[in-house]
């Protein structure tokens, strides 16, 4: 007991000591100091409120600046010293177009922009909309507030290339319209940029074209979302003994390049992470299948990530079919043949994610000219320029065949964005041209032609920098092949993934389709996704 009051008399020495200490602090006009803990506390939370003000302010920047683009340079015949402008006619709102068109200084050139397709749509997330994870709208950036963004004014068609006349110099447009016939109209160009894509082809194998679904527009994925959320309605209705249910809920995929796999993998992902909770039974009966003629998927990259993704696909119970190739398509099943042995597999929705065709108009400029003599697409030199017009026309993305040059959106841009220099110094080249014509003194001849050669030879050869590929695999993981420099990275797994979201997310078109994805993602992350038509 004497020694609890000695422990109590303490105490309270201790804290008059404590109080007398501050009240000297405060007579002084001192302050006691905070601990360490408080102080890390208070600029941890400075510095966060600090990035947080400057974050919002920049996001709400650059949105300003999207929403409310600077007046434009409107078109005129002549510039202010009396030369020609010319006119740039653009075929097409894919990657290459855009990516020229977002790079190029309108105000050189008269720009009139042809497409069916009013937006320009993020492709390499296409494959995440069917299921839910993507909304549609959030990976489409319109044609026209593109072009409204550009310094000079830009005319857009919402129109199809149906003809082109290279010696005339004259396309032939056809609006698109849900009505009879459509309005044609005939636009005479000086320069020519040809970026209209391409078509699924089917390989010549029967059946596809009437029983397929492609995925390579908005009404592809429109359609196989339809379709698989159909499927699984009528599949409740049978009793799990009968075939039919069984075949409405095998969804094959043919196809193993990124489309296909990404495809696949979504899909499994929407039926063990959602379907699983909702309809657990059915979740248990639904099965994905992919199907791929070369003996293994995803032949762009390197061999242990390529091993590395058929074993997770096989711990999903993805059925991969190798070194299969599709004979034959019905209305319910699909004949394919693995070495000497046929299989007839029986599907509910057949989604084909395999191989480019030219366009008709892509076809019909190829059969006017001798030098285009090859059925994969139009054939350019390695300055873009089309042969057998070199002086007028270029050519870039998928409905173009180069050596060495695939069709990806990767390297449809990095054309546009070369093209857009290309023709900044042919708006040189053209001024100086104009010169020459106006000029008859001998000697400024000589240094104006010797400009133009310079000029010419600035315009070097086109040249790829491959910066590697990604590919998601399901169950939040994936693989990416990254080129830097000289140096090779493969990586895989789950911290992939977060990689792979981030390089989509900075590759978007616009500040828009950035927060509009990541908001996607958030929200399947917290809700799920839509199980609704």
């Amino acid at each position: 007991m004497f020694n609890s009051a000695r422990l109590a008399l303490r105490r309270v020495a201790g804290s008059r000591a404590l109080s007398t200490t501050t009240v000297r602090c405060q007579q002084a006009g001192l302050k006691p100091k905070p601990s360490l803990l408080r102080k890390t506390g208070v600029y941890t939370l400075q510095a966060a409120l600090a990035a947080t003000f400057i974050g919002t302010g920049y996001v709400s920047y650059k949105l300003y600046r999207e929403s409310n683009p600077a007046p434009q340079k409107p078109q005129a015949e002549t510039f202010s010293n009396g030369s020609p402008r010319k006119t740039l006619v653009i075929l097409g709102s894919g990657w290459g177009s855009i990516s020229l068109l977002k790079n190029l200084d309108t105000t050189l050139y008269n720009v009139v922009i042809v497409s069916p397709r009013n937006y320009f749509l993020f492709t390499p997330l296409l494959p995440s909309t069917p299921v839910g994870t993507i909304e549609l709208k959030s990976i489409v950036e319109p044609v026209r507030s593109i072009a409204r963004r550009a310094p000079g004014e830009v005319t857009y068609y919402e129109a199809e290339a149906q003809d082109i006349d290279p010696v005339k110099k004259i396309v032939q447009i056809k609006s698109v319209s849900k009505d009879e016939g459509g309005l044609t109209k005939e636009l005479k160009y000086d320069y020519l940029v040809v970026g209209v894509g391409a078509q699924p082809t089917t390989f010549g194998i029967p059946g596809v074209y009437e029983n397929a679904s492609f995925l390579k527009e908005i009404p592809d994925a429109q359609e196989i979302r339809v379709k698989v959320m159909n499927n699984i309605e009528k599949a409740t209705t049978l009793s799990p003994e009968d075939p039919e249910r069984m075949r409405l809920l095998n969804f094959v995929v043919v196809g193993g390049g990124p489309t296909g796999v990404e495809f696949a993998a979504e899909l499994q992902d929407y039926i063990d992470q959602d379907l699983a909770k909702w309809m657990p039974e059915i979740s248990k009966e639904l099965k994905v299948t992919l199907v791929e003629a070369l003996p293994n998927i995803l032949n762009m990259f390197d061999k242990s990530l390529i091993e590395y993704a058929q074993d997770l696909f096989k711990k999903e119970k993805i059925d991969l079919k190798l070194n299969t190739m599709v004979k034959n398509v019905t209305g319910t099943t699909i004949t394919a043949k693995t070495g000497d042995a046929t299989e007839d597999i029986p599907y509910g929705v057949l989604v084909w994610a395999t191989g480019n065709a030219p366009r008709d108009v892509t076809k019909g400029l190829m059969g006017k000219m001798e030098q285009q003599n090859s059925r994969r697409g139009l054939l350019i030199n390695d300055k873009l320029e089309l042969l057998g017009a070199e002086d007028s026309v270029w050519a870039i993305g998928d409905c173009t065949f180069y050596p060495g040059l695939f069709p990806t959106a990767q390297v449809a841009h990095q054309e546009g964005e070369y093209l857009a220099r290309v023709l900044k110094k042919q708006y040189k080249i053209d001024q100086h041209n104009w010169t020459l014509v106006q000029n008859s003194n001998a000697a400024e001849t000589a240094k104006v032609q010797s400009r133009i050669e310079k000029l010419n030879d600035q315009i070097q050869p086109f040249k790829y920098n491959h910066q590697g590929a990604l590919a998601y695999i399901g169950s939040e993981k994936a693989i990416a092949d990254v080129a830097i420099g000289e140096s090779k990275y493969r990586l895989k797994g789950s911290w992939t993934f977060l990689f792979w979201k981030s390089a989509y997310l900075s590759m978007c078109l616009s500040f828009r389709n950035r927060i509009l994805v990541a908001l996607d993602w958030w929200k399947v992350s917290f809700f799920g996704r839509d199980s609704s038509v």
